[in-house]
């Protein structure tokens, strides 16, 4: 199952993408997470539904410096392997 988020809020300039790529390495996910220009956070996520949905949660709550005001989560349109283990991008 892959699964797209985009996170809002302060959620960049404060660790966010390392947050997201330990915790989701941490539950065994393959995927990428990268900043936008808009000031969101953006990724995908692969793997197991009850993993899937342990990261949802965890991204929902964000780190200690982060703010997170609303999580966009569903399911990818792209249908391709991402890569593991999960990375962040530039």
């Amino acid at each position: 199952m892959q699964m797209f988020f985009r996170v809002h809020g302060d959620v960049q300039g404060v660790g966010y993408r390392r947050f997201a790529a330990r915790e989701a390495q941490a539950l065994g996910l393959a995927g990428w997470v990268r900043n936008d220009p808009d000031g969101t956070v953006c990724g995908e996520a692969e793997g197991p539904e009850t993993a899937l949905e342990a990261l949802r949660a965890r991204l929902a709550e964000g780190p200690p410096f982060a703010t997170v005001s609303r999580l966009d989560w569903s399911p990818s349109d792209v249908r391709s392997s991402l890569p593991h283990p999960f990375e962040i991008r530039r």
